[in-house]
């Protein structure tokens, strides 16, 4: 179906298309160029880190992903990780390079192994926490940045380093940073489709760097010397210490790609291929590694920025990518002059853009359940690190979604008596008010969340009836955990002597049944089609 898509796309190309990808790929190239370099700086390699990474990614993504109109490059998820990674989990900058390699080559393992789409199925509030937590935390690390300072790690040192501000200080820095991160804030948004904020915000603090405040620390050199790159054959208790890191940047930088898709499809219309997407990620990221750039993955503001302007098809990414290669040649020496304290004051815009601001609004109207499970991930996010905050919040996430499938799945689940005097044919007994048989059915689907409340809900009806029908004719799907229960079930009723009738099984149901052995020791003549033929075979039964 996509090689359809992408082959009728290659038929239609026409000169609208071209000159959408072109004016696509230059706007695009405009508003990620700030961000890269401010990204790279934050995460402790340096601007020109930001610039290459973004290079390599945004070409190999554009060339071998799976969404025709994504920009990829740096990003906030990917900064904050490769800062753990240069300050916890690597003494020299080709160790940190080795780590982003393996990242890369894990998330094309993940590409490979079709795995891709089960992102799309994290919960948004999981997703809201973590992208939140990130935006915190960048905030935090650029404080001292944007006072002129050098950054003290991550955001719990940023914290701890915060007194010897008021000492050090630097006021040119600080008016720098200042300028520019009111003008990012201030530009009003409809003028933001001509001439971004961050982009204005970047020349404007620039020249007043260069022309007025120039004792601010600057970007300086816009390059990475052979020697800084100088790799050796790992040891391998350093590969096996890597592992974690890289399993770090490969999970984010999928989550951050595949998310940004998601973006990218529910305004074009069209579907990406999320296992094509991670091998050209990971593709980029691994050459990333090898040049000495930064991390990174879909870019969610350069992607909407392209998108708008026109790009419809790979030649934006591609063009995007060639002109961030041009800017690096061409203009690196211009580049250098840039103040630390502009880019972090871009930084900072970009951060809180990042923070999830809607859902933190209606924090108060949320389920408790679903409030206590944002809160968690956030907070893990900044206090303890990214891969607990994730995998924690997933779990949290999937146990507030058990228990409300628990509550609907429960209320579908009928057990009643059945009157003698209504059910069986001849009238049964003489008292009216006789109800020997019972009848339990389960209509839709039930699975783990409800399975061991249904036990202590059903099991005292088993126990009052001679006869208990249990019907599965509107049941939809059963998994192994509740599979299991019925069971159960079923042995509670040979405990109590209670003979038992199956009911109407689907396909599904009794491949599930059949597979499991549920069914094991019932005869064939209690599993029944129809509630007439229950009746018949418990008027049997009863009178037997």
């Amino acid at each position: 179906m996509l090689i359809g898509q992408y082959t009728n796309c290659a038929v239609n190309y026409n000169f609208r298309t071209l000159q959408g990808d072109l004016l696509g790929g230059v706007t695009a190239t405009v508003v990620v160029l700030p961000a890269a370099l401010a990204f790279g700086l934050a995460s402790g390699l340096g601007a020109a880190a930001g610039l290459y990474g973004s290079i390599a990614v945004g070409f190999f993504a554009a060339l071998f992903g799976g969404t025709r109109s994504q920009i990829s490059g740096a990003t906030g998820p990917m900064t904050v990780a490769m800062a753990v990674i240069v300050t916890s989990h690597a003494s020299t900058l080709a160790e940190a390079m080795i780590v982003v390699v393996m990242g890369g080559l894990l998330q094309v393992l993940l590409g490979l192994s079709k795995l891709g789409r089960f992102v799309a199925y994290t919960p948004h509030v999981v997703v809201s926490g973590f992208m939140s937590g990130i935006g915190i935390i960048i905030v935090l690390i650029q404080i001292l940045p944007f006072f002129g300072l050098p950054a003290a790690g991550g955001p719990v040192d940023s914290l701890h380093a915060l007194p010897s501000v008021i000492d050090g200080i630097n006021p040119s820095a600080f008016a720098i940073a200042s300028i520019t991160l009111a003008i990012a804030l201030a530009w009003p948004s409809r003028l933001s489709t001509y001439l971004p904020s961050t982009v204005l915000a970047l020349v404007v603090g620039t020249l007043v760097g260069v022309f007025w405040l120039s004792d601010a620390p600057v970007v300086g050199a816009m390059t990475i010397t052979p020697t800084e790159l100088h790799f050796e054959l790992p040891t391998a208790d350093f590969l096996i210490d890597a592992v974690k890191p890289a399993m770090i940047l490969a999970l984010l930088a999928s989550v951050d790609s595949l998310l940004t898709s998601l973006t990218a499809d529910s305004i074009t219309g069209t579907r990406h291929g999320p296992n094509r997407e991670l091998v050209g990620q990971g593709l980029g990221n691994m050459v990333a590694g090898l040049i000495g750039g930064l991390p990174g993955g879909g870019n969610t503001l350069g992607t909407l920025t392209n998108i708008r302007a026109g790009g419809t098809t790979r030649l934006s990414g591609l063009i995007y990518a060639g002109l961030l290669l041009g800017i690096g040649v061409g203009l690196g020496g211009y580049l250098e002059a840039i103040p630390h304290a502009v880019l972090a004051g871009i930084v900072i815009k970009i951060a809180l853009d990042i923070v999830d601001w809607r859902m933190l609004a209606r924090m108060h109207r949320l389920r408790s359940e679903h409030l206590v499970v944002l809160l968690t991930t956030l907070s893990l996010t900044v206090f303890v690190d990214l891969v607990t905050a994730v995998v924690v919040g997933l779990i949290a996430a999937g146990m507030a979604h058990a228990r409300q499938l628990e509550g609907f799945e429960l209320d579908s689940v009928v057990s009643v008596p059945l009157l003698d005097s209504e059910f069986l044919p001849d009238g049964g007994q003489s008292d009216s008010y006789s109800a020997r048989a019972g009848l339990l059915a389960l209509k839709g689907s039930f699975t783990v969340a409800s399975s061991q409340r249904l036990v202590a809900a059903i099991t005292p009806d088993i126990r009052e009836h001679d006869v208990v029908i249990f019907d599965f004719s509107n049941t939809t799907y059963v998994d192994d955990s509740a599979a299991m229960v019925i069971d159960h079930l079923l042995d509670v009723a040979r405990g109590e002597n209670t003979e038992f009738i199956v009911q109407g099984m689907r396909s599904r149901v009794e491949r599930t049944f059949r597979t499991l052995d549920v069914l094991r020791g019932v005869p064939e003549s209690r599993i029944v089609e129809t509630f007439d033929e229950a009746r018949e075979l418990a008027a049997d039964l009863l009178a037997a």
